[in-house]
């Protein structure tokens, strides 16, 4: 399995997203902004375009992926539309809304199976990466659950994709982002309670290669 878990953006190590691929000559990347979808229109928009100029940057070549698209079709179209690039970048914003669209449109067992076979790298920053979690239990303090009803009309789901036995919680000690306060006490509140989580703060990242994991 290989994972590059950005808490903002593509943080201060992209370099290390791009050693996952390992030579490879393909440098495709699939764009999930769905965690955008309850926002405007134009807004997810902007949205998009931010992250394919940012990951161009990098020297990939992203194409957005629109789980919409999929939403009640026979789950292997969404499979075989993932399973043609190597890196699928699930962009920030609610955590609750990606977590349905990965449901609705089967994303969440083609990725989980993606990942199995080491097939695809997940990468992505902040709800891309909270989503990963075993549960969705404490962000609603960050993300608004209604959301999901927003969006599309139903409501919110509180399992994660349980890719990780931990909860990576973005944003921690971070005083140039307005969600650091909320998310420190959070992490806090995880401490408190026992329940397992990655602190990350702006610029950092967990990598996951195999059965090494490193947080830069």
């Amino acid at each position: 399995m290989r994972l590059y878990l950005s808490s903002w953006r593509l943080g201060e190590h992209p370099e290390e997203l791009l050693n996952l691929l390992d030579g490879s000559g393909d440098r495709t990347v699939a764009v999930i902004a769905n965690a955008m979808d309850a926002v405007s229109a134009p807004d997810r928009r902007a949205a998009v375009e931010r992250e394919i100029s940012e990951l161009t940057k990098i020297g990939l070549h992203p194409v957005e992926v629109d789980l919409r698209i999929y939403f009640d079709r026979p789950t292997g179209l969404v499979a075989t539309a993932l399973g043609r690039f190597p890196v699928v970048w699930v962009r920030g914003g609610n955590v609750f809304v990606i977590r349905h669209a990965f449901q609705r449109s089967g994303a969440d067992a083609a990725l989980t199976d993606l990942l199995r076979r080491n097939a695809v790298i997940y990468a992505g920053y902040s709800a891309g990466a909270c989503v990963l979690a075993p549960g969705l239990h404490g962000l609603e303090q960050c993300d608004d659950p209604q959301a999901v009803v927003t969006a599309y009309g139903q409501v919110p789901r509180w399992d994660g994709l349980a890719v990780l036995d931990y909860v990576v919680v973005p944003h921690v000690d971070s005083p140039d982002h307005s969600e650091s306060p909320v998310l420190t006490r959070l992490a806090a509140q995880y401490r408190a309670r026992g329940v397992a989580h990655r602190a990350l703060r702006d610029g950092q990242a967990v990598v996951v290669n195999g059965d090494h994991t490193i947080v830069l």
